[in-house]
């Protein structure tokens, strides 16, 4: 049975920062492309980044320069490190592995950036 969890989320002030882990399980995660996606209320879910089986990565123009993606196939772990958050990154961050036909969804994680 295919899992992916996410872990992380969290209430922070604006410009604090937040590391999401999403942990996988029952596929070969290695090949793999992962994504982290987000969804706001109201709104449509978005991709925030996203990394290749070979490591190359890409970021939505709203985070980059402040969010670092990055997985560790050792341990079927990615990683989403959020730095200088602000309000409108206010949304449920969502795990994502793809790989041919086969894609597969965390539940999310809530990150609420409030002073």
């Amino acid at each position: 049975q295919v899992q992916l969890v996410e872990s992380g989320g969290g209430l922070v002030q604006p410009g604090e920062s937040l590391r999401l882990s999403c942990a996988a399980s029952g596929i070969t995660f290695n090949i793999y492309a992962l994504g982290w996606y987000r969804q706001a209320p109201g709104k449509q879910r978005e991709l925030v980044a996203s990394i290749t089986s070979g490591g190359s990565t890409n970021y939505a123009d709203s985070v980059k320069g402040r969010f670092i993606i990055s997985r560790d196939n050792a341990k079927n772990t990615a990683h989403l490190q959020m730095n200088s958050l602000k309000p409108e990154d206010t949304a449920v961050y969502y795990c994502n592995a793809v790989w041919v036909s086969n894609r597969y969804w965390g539940q999310g994680t809530q990150v609420t950036v409030s002073s």
